[in-house]
């Protein structure tokens, strides 16, 4: 299987499970990145905002100044960007244990909320 296919089979794993959580960050990331003019099969607006829809099954934590003022202290703290100090910042609000994240290090601990990457290949 390719790369690109064994992302998409892990993406769908992601998907299934039934106690994922999400941030109105991260729903921006992914319609940036799925309607980005330089992808290859790039999603309309429609069906990447139809998309987004579908995902507010899960819980979702909405973008706050109590967020903000966590995400920045945890910039400093850790030393990683405002973006990924938000989306580690809204996992602990939502009460979860880990991030899955392909820009952060894999297994990295911040302060309880350990970082998986979803599309890091299994070892035997």
């Amino acid at each position: 299987m390719s790369e690109e296919g064994a992302k998409v089979r892990a993406a769908r794993e992601v998907l299934s499970a039934e106690d994922l959580a999400l941030s109105v960050q991260v729903l921006q990331e992914f319609y940036v990145q799925a309607t980005r003019p330089s992808r290859t099969g790039r999603l309309t607006h429609g069906q990447a905002a139809a998309l987004i829809q579908s995902f507010l099954r899960f819980p979702v934590q909405e973008s706050t100044l109590t967020l903000m003022r966590a995400s920045l202290e945890s910039t400093h703290r850790f030393r990683i960007s405002p973006w990924d100090a938000g989306i580690i910042e809204a996992a602990r609000i939502l009460g979860c244990r880990s991030v899955l994240s392909e820009d952060l290090a894999h297994g990295r601990d911040y302060d309880g909320i350990k970082v998986e990457n979803p599309f890091r290949p299994k070892r035997c």
